[in-house]
C-alpha cells in the first residue's frame, strides 16, 4: 500500500476518485476530481507506486522542458489528497490514470489505503460516450451499495453488463468490504468525444453533492459549460448531415424523457436544491 507519511485526523472522510484513460469520456471525471482539488486547495498527501501497476510503455513518463532546460521527467502515478472544506465531511480525493496491470493489487493497496484514513464512504467517477444531444441535460446513471443509498440519492439505475474499467473492480472491492460505494457515470455525446467536456463534468459534480450532502464551490465552470454548448452549436450548424444527426437525438431524447416530466420527478428534484443550499 502507499506509505503515509501521516495519517490525519479526518471529519467523516469520503473518498472520491476518477482514473484517466478507458472510464474517462471527454476527460469529464478527471476534471471533475481536478475541479475539487483546486477548489478546496487539496493537499498531496501520499502517492501509489507507478513502478508496481503502469508499463510505461503504455502509460510514458513526460518530459518537462522550459526555455530550452530539462526540468525532469513525470512519471504516472494515482495521487491521494486531502481537502478539509470546512464543515462537513473531509474529502479524500484520488486522480491518475487507469493502472495497466495487477488490479487486484492495485485495489487491494487503494482499500487499505481507505480503511487507514477511516473513509467511510466511496465516490467513483466515470464517464462513457452514449447517443447523448449535446443540448440536453447530461445523463448521469449510478449503482450504489447498498442499494438503498442509490434511491436516496435519487440515481437513475443502469443495467449495463459488460466489460468493466478500474472504476468497476474498485467498486467491487469497496463494496465487498463492507464500505458504502457510489459509482456515477456521466454519458458524453459522441461525435463530440476530444476532451475537455465540462458539461459533463457539471453534471458529476450535481450529483457528488447529493452523495456528499453539502454544496460543491462551482466557480467558472457552469460558465465553461455554457461555452462549450455555444461551441459544439456552432460547429454542427455549419454541417447539414450534424446538425440533422443532433436534431434526431433531441427528439429521441425528448421523447424519453417525457414521463420524468411529472410533478413527483419536479418535487424531488426541487427537495435535491433546498438540501443541497440549505449546507451552505
Amino acid at each position: 500500500m502507499p506509505e503515509l507519511d501521516r495519517v490525519p485526523e479526518l471529519v467523516e472522510p469520503v473518498m472520491v476518485a476518477a482514473f484517466e484513460g478507458w472510464n474517462d469520456a471527454g476527460d469529464a471525471a478527471s476534471g471533475a476530481v481536478a475541479h475539487l482539488a483546486s477548489a478546496w486547495g487539496a493537499e498531496l498527501l501520499a502517492e501509489i507506486d507507478a513502478d508496481d501497476y503502469y508499463d510505461f510503455q503504455v502509460s510514458r513518463p513526460r518530459i518537462t522542458v522550459t526555455g530550452g532546460r530539462h526540468h525532469g521527467l513525470s512519471w504516472p502515478a494515482t495521487r491521494i489528497s486531502i481537502a478539509r472544506p470546512g464543515s462537513g465531511p473531509d474529502v479524500v480525493l484520488v486522480s491518475g490514470s487507469e493502472p495497466n496491470m495487477r488490479w487486484r493489487g492495485f485495489s487491494a493497496d487503494l482499500l487499505a489505503a481507505a480503511r487507514e484514513l477511516g473513509v467511510r464512504r466511496v465516490v467513483l467517477m466515470g464517464a462513457l460516450l452514449a447517443d447523448s444531444p449535446h443540448t440536453r441535460p447530461v445523463p448521469v446513471t449510478g449503482v450504489a451499495t447498498p442499494e438503498e443509498l442509490g434511491a436516496e440519492f435519487g440515481l437513475e439505475p443502469t443495467d449495463y453488463e459488460g466489460p468493466t474499467g478500474i472504476v468497476g473492480v474498485l467498486h467491487d472491492v469497496f463494496s465487498a468490504a463492507g464500505i458504502e460505494t457510489v459509482s456515477l457515470w456521466a454519458a458524453v455525446p459522441h461525435y463530440v468525444a476530444q476532451p475537455p467536456n465540462p458539461k459533463a463534468s457539471l453534471a458529476l459534480l450535481r450529483r457528488v453533492e447529493d452523495v456528499l450532502d453539502r454544496p460543491v464551490p462551482m466557480g467558472e465552470l457552469p460558465e465553461d459549460a455554457r461555452a462549450w454548448e455555444h461551441g459544439v452549436d456552432e460547429l454542427a450548424a455549419e454541417d447539414s448531415d450534424i446538425a440533422g444527426y443532433v436534431r434526431s437525438l433531441e427528439e429521441a431524447k425528448d421523447a424519453a424523457d417525457l414521463p420524468e416530466a411529472s410533478g413527483e420527478a419536479i418535487a424531488r428534484e426541487f427537495e435535491r436544491y433546498l438540501r443541497r443550499r440549505g449546507k451552505g
